[in-house]
């Protein structure tokens, strides 16, 4: 069964948190090579995210640090956060997702720290599928 309005999406994104973010910013765009496209600060939700990649957001998948300013570091196993996709409806996507059995475990909207509207939905396992509104990034 396909979910109509999944049509189009594309992957955006995969998070991972880190400990300390210069020093995996230098990893990915010296080490790797890739580029720094774009970080913000987040000071009410004690956040930092930064994205890097070898192209811009717009045509390639990208991977976004994120760090939370007060954590320790973490495991290994912990470090991993999500997976994203741009989808032009995520409000009727959820609805689809949910009528065919789709847990949702956060339910379209802006971020609380932000304007651009998402949602979470949990695959079989646990992890968790960031739907991101494609108007509001």
């Amino acid at each position: 069964m396909t979910i109509p309005a999944l049509a189009g999406a594309r992957m955006l994104h995969t998070m991972i948190r880190v400990y300390d973010l210069d020093k995996s910013i230098d990893f990915y765009t010296r080490l790797l090579g890739m580029k720094l496209l774009r970080r913000k600060d987040y000071p009410d939700g004690k956040f930092t995210l930064a994205f890097v990649g070898y192209g811009e957001e717009a045509d390639h998948t990208v991977i976004e640090l994120t760090h939370n300013w007060e954590h320790e570091p973490y495991e290994l196993g912990t470090g991993f956060g999500h997976v994203a996709l741009g989808l032009p409806d995520i409000y009727a996507a959820c609805e689809q997702l949910a009528a065919a059995g789709a847990k949702i475990t956060r339910a379209p909207g802006p971020m609380k720290h932000g304007t651009t509207h998402i949602a979470f939905v949990e695959d079989p396992d646990g992890y968790k599928i960031e739907l991101i509104q494609k108007a509001t990034l």
